[in-house]
């Protein structure tokens, strides 16, 4: 297993690379001037603008740009705005917000879609059964910014149950709706996804082996097929996980939270080409770290997978 992980975070470099690289060419290729964006409607001063295209190394070519970049980001610096503050800073004032969004609904959407996925599953075809396919379709259908203003209306408004905007009143109080808006759905599809794999594994041979030697039948559906149906909801979980930090954008917006969501888009529109493509390269470690997380349960929830 030690083999399988190096090897995978050696396998990580040139995705991390290739990912970097072609989100800064995306950033590079953004239209206006950086630095005019700075002073707004006025503008720039020439002799302060040449200075920060100097410092900023904005008058050289693509590749020679990305080599600096890569280089401090080698050495852990993710550099700074065009205003002098360093983006590490920005991630630690805005990322402990994301992260608690992110895990708040990644904890719905596991613990909600899995149960109303096995639950489906023991009760084809009854009512039950067509609650979850007509809600889960619903969840599918409607956009999150959709879902997240009506939410806000009816919840935050006119019943008073959760904060309608920010974090004032702090975690859970104020990350209990967006976090149900941002895993709504990803739980729809973990709830659709386990209800299928869950189906396949009771109509298993050893399934209905282990039912006819005598075996408890929630011992057989807790421990035989639940671990094999998680599977593939384990993956989707994992992949999502980096999905929802990055993906938290729209909802950081209807709810005003203060996360990296709300400052990429802040920053694309600014076009503060470092704080674009510093987030998002954290961004894209979370995904990696994620997916490496993933591939090691594999060998604890199937134990006949052998990486060495």
């Amino acid at each position: 297993m030690g083999r399988f992980v190096v090897r995978r975070i050696l396998q990580a470099i040139p995705v991390l690379i290739g990912v970097t690289f072609i989100i800064f060419c995306l950033v590079f290729a953004l239209h206006g001037d950086p630095i005019q964006a700075l002073a707004g409607e006025k503008r720039a001063d020439p002799n302060i603008a040449a200075i920060l295209r100097e410092q900023y190394h904005l008058n050289d070519p693509l590749i020679t740009q990305y080599w600096y970049y890569i280089s401090d980001l080698a050495r852990g610096d993710l550099g700074t705005t065009y205003n002098g503050r360093a983006i590490s800073e920005i991630v630690s004032e805005r990322f402990p917000v994301t992260l608690q969004l992110s895990l708040t609904a990644f904890g719905i959407e596991a613990v909600i879609g899995i149960l109303a996925g096995i639950y489906s599953a023991l009760r084809k075809g009854r009512f039950i059964d067509n609650l979850v396919l007509i809600s889960t379709l619903f969840l599918i259908s409607i956009p999150v910014f959709v879902l997240g203003n009506v939410l806000q209306l009816e919840f935050g408004v006119k019943l008073g149950i959760t904060p309608v905007a920010g974090i004032e009143d702090g975690w859970p109080s104020s990350y209990i709706l967006p976090g149900f808006v941002l895993a709504s759905t990803s739980m729809a599809y973990i709830a659709r996804l386990t209800r299928t794999s869950m189906m396949e594994s009771v109509r298993a041979d050893y399934v209905r082996t282990a039912i006819a030697k005598g075996l408890p039948y929630r011992r057989v559906i807790g421990v035989h097929a639940l671990r094999n149906s998680l599977i593939p909801v384990v993956t989707f979980l994992g992949m999502d996980l980096g999905a929802l930090m990055g993906g938290a954008i729209i909802t950081e917006r209807v709810f005003n939270l203060p996360g990296i969501g709300g400052q990429l888009a802040q920053s694309v529109y600014l076009r503060e080409r470092p704080t674009v493509v510093g987030l998002v390269t954290m961004l894209v470690l979370i995904y990696l770290v994620a997916n490496l997380v993933v591939d090691v349960l594999y060998a604890v929830l199937d134990p006949r997978i052998r990486y060495e």
